[in-house]
C-alpha cells in the first residue's frame, strides 16, 4: 500500500485520507492503522473535536514517505492505510465506548492504531482494548491537564476523568504525564496523583529536567500507549482545541519529545483538535504530523 504519488496527482486533488494513504478495511499485511473517532460528548468546555478526524486528514496532505529526521519511511515500511472512523453515538459516553472497544479490537488484532479523537474520553476504551491485546500497558500522557479528577456534574465518563477510570479498571502499569500548567481546582489535585502512582513533569520540568524525563521514558519496559491531548502545546501554536492553557511547549518541542522517544508502542492517539476554533489549520497540521512522528518511532523500532 502506497501513498498517491504526488507526481500525478496533486496534493489538494482526490478525496482526504491521512497521508493519502489508501482507505481499506483490509488490514492483511497492514501493520499500522490510521483510524478517527469524531467523538466530543465528553467535554467540559467547549465542543467542536468531533471534526478533529476529518481536519488532521486534510492536513496532512503534505506529508511525505521518508522522515528524514528518522532515516525511515513509515508509511511504506508500516504498510499504513486509513480505517476510516468508528461510528458513535453523538451524546451517548457509555454506547460509543462500547462500540469503540468492539471496533478496535478487531484493528488491535492485525495491526497498530494510530487514532484521531475526538475528545480524550476515548482514550478509556482504547485503553481497555489495549488490556485485552497485550494485557496491562505503560502509559505516557502528554496534556497540560491532569485528566485523574473522579467526575464532573456527577458524570464520572469526561474528558478529564478517563485517566481515574483507567487506574480504577487496571489497564495501566507505569504512567508518566508531561506538559501539565495551569491552574488546579484544589492542591489536593497533587496528592491524588501520587495515590495514582502518576509520575508527572509539568511543562517546566520538561524544558528544565530534560534529562530526568529522558531517563524516565526510557525506563519504560514492555508495551506503551502514548496518548497526546494537543493542548500540551501552546495555545499560539494550536489554538484549535477545547480548554487551552497559556505557557505551553512550542511545536517544535512536542515534535522533539515524540521523536526521542523510544517505545515500544501498542497504539498512540492525537486527541482533542477543535477546528472551529483555528481557521488557519495549524492544529490539525501539528496533529497530523505529530501521529506521522509516532508511526516513525514504530517504524524505526522495528527496522
Amino acid at each position: 500500500m502506497r501513498q498517491i504519488d504526488f507526481a500525478k496527482s496533486p496534493r489538494f486533488a482526490q478525496i482526504s485520507t491521512y497521508g493519502r494513504l489508501p482507505f481499506t478495511k483490509n488490514l492483511r499485511g497492514v501493520k499500522a492503522v490510521f483510524v478517527g473517532i469524531p467523538f466530543d460528548g465528553g467535554v467540559t468546555y467547549r465542543s467542536g473535536a468531533r471534526f478533529g478526524p476529518s481536519a488532521i486528514r486534510q492536513s496532512s496532505r503534505l506529508l511525505r514517505p521518508y522522515n528524514y529526521f528518522a532515516d525511515t519511511h513509515p508509511f511504506d515500511d508500516l504498510l499504513a492505510c486509513d480505517y476510516g472512523d468508528i461510528d458513535v453515538v453523538p451524546g451517548n459516553v457509555v454506547k460509543t465506548m462500547e462500540l469503540v472497544e468492539k471496533e478496535l479490537s478487531k484493528l488491535t488484532s492485525r495491526a497498530v492504531p494510530f487514532i484521531a479523537g475526538g475528545d480524550h474520553s476515548i482514550t478509556l476504551p482504547v485503553l481497555r482494548t489495549m488490556k485485552g491485546k497485550h494485557g496491562r500497558v505503560n502509559l505516557v500522557h502528554m496534556d497540560s491537564h491532569f485528566d485523574f479528577w473522579d467526575a464532573h456534574w456527577g458524570e464520572r465518563f469526561t474528558h478529564g476523568s478517563w485517566l481515574r477510570r483507567a487506574r480504577e479498571e487496571g489497564l495501566l502499569k507505569e504512567v508518566i504525564q508531561l506538559g501539565i500548567r495551569g491552574s488546579f481546582p484544589s492542591k489536593e489535585d497533587l496528592k491524588d496523583g501520587k495515590g495514582l502512582s502518576i509520575t508527572t513533569f509539568t511543562t517546566l520540568d520538561v524544558t528544565q529536567r530534560f534529562k530526568a524525563l529522558k531517563k524516565a521514558l526510557d525506563s519504560l519496559k514492555g508495551k506503551t500507549y502514548l496518548s497526546l491531548d494537543i493542548d500540551v502545546a501552546d495555545p499560539s501554536f494550536a489554538p484549535g482545541t477545547g480548554t487551552p492553557e497559556v505557557g505551553g511547549l512550542s511545536s517544535l518541542d512536542v515534535i522533539k519529545l515524540v521523536r526521542s522517544m523510544r517505545l515500544d508502542l501498542a497504539g498512540m492517539d492525537v486527541v482533542e483538535v477543535s477546528p472551529p476554533y483555528d481557521m488557519s489549520e495549524l492544529t490539525s497540521m501539528l496533529a497530523a504530523n505529530l501521529l506521522y512522528e509516532g508511526m516513525s518511532v514504530l517504524s524505526k523500532r522495528r527496522g
